[in-house]
């Protein structure tokens, strides 16, 4: 687990570098009065740096370096066990009025809990070493970079931070001598590790992040949900374009045609493969490639489309179920400088998860750190189990990644994971009838997660935990967003997961989704076909590329395109309920959305 380990040696030159902006250095000063670390180390990002705290890490088994021969580069990482997951319960947005925060969030006052942590901090980092993380998030010269820095006491948290960002003196030079240039603060301390005091608190209005009591990576890389996400969205807000929970990905057919398009699927749901999909044998000459695997930033640019980058430079995703078979390509990009968090290790010194190729381990070492065979009651690998890994690691990674302004987006799909009622896809009839897909959508939950299965539970836009601000403002912004765009791209619903009366599911999945993506991107060329029908156009059988694939048959792909009015009738007072749960700053277009789909669908 994090160990509470005495401050690393002293550090070389190269962790004395500091920042040229005195409002970087005032407040540095000012976080290290409070939390009296013993030493002061300045991240630059450098491969000698990386090497000298690897190195670090290892003596107090923070890191434990895995077989070097079968994964060059990569170390295993255990949290302590009741620190596994984010928090949402303590996570708090700390808007000057708890209605700017909305209903969706947990909201506390801003005066009052900076008192509460800086409290906290109190002498903190006592005999530990403080951390200053300079870092830019998204392409460097992109409009839409933006610049933080994260002081932290967790060496983990330093190398994390690396790979999930582009992290060092790149972004302290980006930021200049201007103590008016804008950065978020984040602090981050893992004071005891005591779930008591675990607080994750956004400060939107200062551009400020603070973090204490955990070690796990969605709780303390704060250049991710937090900044990305919280953080990011509130400023959209302000500055006029948006954060998203998406991923990109570009697609090219075997003509050198390529569009790009981004996908809100909350988790659960199949985000990172889709991301860095295959194509199935029918497909030779399609291309798939990956821009981002989770979060999305789009602005309009002058040709009145939106345009999108990947704000992160890592993947930190979640590893039991990754395979060969399911996810190729992510297992290619973790078999070398990779961190591991809570995963298995094997006898020969081998990361081991649930849902890896292969037989089980006879003998291993669980994520706890205890001995572990597969008669053991218990899981190897923490369900949550994660990895960490640069997104250049990715074989399939889209050429356009660090193009600063972005890729052009043709289309974006909302979906979840729904057992009946949501068809395979549909098209929304317009922009703003998109926004109420998008508004009301839904994903199943599992057991592994809730403790409920098949409770369906509302994940607008799938950004439910991570809007920054009221929601209902949020939706507003997206409407706004479409009257600036006259170029826009067309929104999809899709449903990978509709099952049979038996249970069994009547899609394939994986690399078999092209084929609705081929039939999405047709759409927004103007070419396919399809049904006009009270929820939205959805295709027909022969609107859709079907060659080869035997799995499904025509009374399967019947019930994947069926709109079955019983379940819609249900469907209809879920998202009233929901909507009328968010209260006021629901905008009235919305609500006239609700109404007309009520009226087509009672025809």
């Amino acid at each position: 687990m994090e160990n509470i380990a005495p401050a690393i040696s002293p550090p070389p030159a190269f962790g004395r570098n500091k920042a040229p902006n005195q409002a970087v250095l005032d407040w540095v000063h000012e976080v290290g009065s409070l939390t009296k670390p013993e030493n002061i180390f300045w991240c630059d990002g450098s491969e000698a740096e990386k090497n000298y705290l690897l190195g670090e890490a290892r003596r107090p088994g923070v890191l434990i370096a895995l077989n070097q021969k079968t994964y060059p580069g990569c170390y295993l990482h255990r949290s302590n066990p009741n620190d596994v997951a984010r928090v949402e319960q303590f996570t708090l947005i700390c808007t000057p009025t708890k209605e700017e925060a909305g209903p969706t969030n947990h909201w506390a006052e801003p005066g009052e809990t900076y008192r509460k942590l800086h409290d906290m901090l109190k002498g903190a980092m006592r005999g530990r070493t403080m951390f200053v993380i300079p870092y830019i998030m998204g392409p460097p010269d992109s409009p839409l970079a933006k610049i933080g820095y994260e002081i932290t006491d967790s060496i983990y948290v330093v190398l994390s931070m690396r790979i999930m960002t582009r992290m060092g003196a790149i972004a302290s030079e980006r930021l200049g001598e201007n103590r008016d240039a804008e950065f978020n603060r984040g602090v981050h301390s893992l004071l005891d590790v005591d779930p008591q005091r675990r607080w994750i608190c956004h400060f939107p209005q200062d551009n400020t992040i603070i973090s204490v009591g955990s070690g796990y990576g969605g709780n303390v890389l704060l250049s991710k949900k937090c900044l990305a996400l919280r953080i990011a969205s509130y400023l959209a807000r302000k500055q006029g374009w948006l954060a998203e929970h998406m991923l990109i990905l570009g697609v090219e057919s075997p003509e050198g045609k390529k569009h790009y398009v981004a996908a809100a699927f909350p988790s659960a749901c199949g985000k990172t493969n889709f991301a860095m999909l295959i194509p199935p044998p029918h497909f030779a000459g399609w291309k798939v490639t990956t821009v981002g695997d989770d979060i999305a930033w789009m602005e309009i640019r002058q040709d009145g489309r939106l345009y999108a980058v990947n704000p992160e430079n890592g993947y930190f995703g979640v590893v039991p179920g990754t395979s060969y078979k399911s996810n190729a390509n992510a297992m290619r990009s973790i078999e070398h400088d990779t961190l591991f968090t809570n995963v298995a290790l094997t006898p020969n010194g081998d990361p081991w998860w649930e849902g890896k190729d292969g037989d089980p381990p006879n003998e291993a070492i669980d994520w706890r750190g205890e001995p572990w065979t597969p008669a053991a009651k218990e899981k190897a690998a923490h369900p949550n189990s994660r990895f960490a890994t640069p997104m250049h690691n990715n074989p399939v990674l889209d050429p356009e990644v660090e193009n600063p302004a972005g890729v052009p987006i043709s289309a974006i799909i909302f979906g979840g994971r729904r057992s009946n009622t949501m068809p395979l896809v549909f098209q929304a009839k317009d922009w703003q009838h998109g926004v109420y897909v998008g508004a009301t959508m839904a994903s199943e939950t599992t057991a592994a997660a809730t403790g409920a299965v098949g409770q369906v539970r509302r994940d607008p836009m799938a950004m439910l935990p991570f809007c920054g601000y009221n929601i209902g403002d949020y939706f507003q912004h997206w409407l706004e967003t479409g009257k600036r765009l006259t170029n826009p791209p067309l929104i999809f619903h899709v449903n990978w997961f509709r099952k049979d009366g038996d249970g069994r599911f009547l899609w394939p999945g994986f690399g078999d989704n092209l084929r609705v993506l081929k039939w999405i991107i047709e759409r927004s060329e103007g070419k396919a076909g399809a049904a006009e029908t009270p929820i939205g156009a959805i295709p027909r059988p022969e609107d859709l590329d079907l060659a080869g694939l035997e799995a499904v048959s025509p009374e399967m792909l019947r019930q994947l395109l069926a709109v079955n009015p019983e379940e819609w009738v249900k469907e209809l007072e879920g998202q009233k309920l929901f909507l009328e749960s968010l209260g006021p700053k629901v905008p009235g277009e919305l609500r006239a959305e609700y109404d007309e789909l009520a009226r087509r669908l009672s025809r």
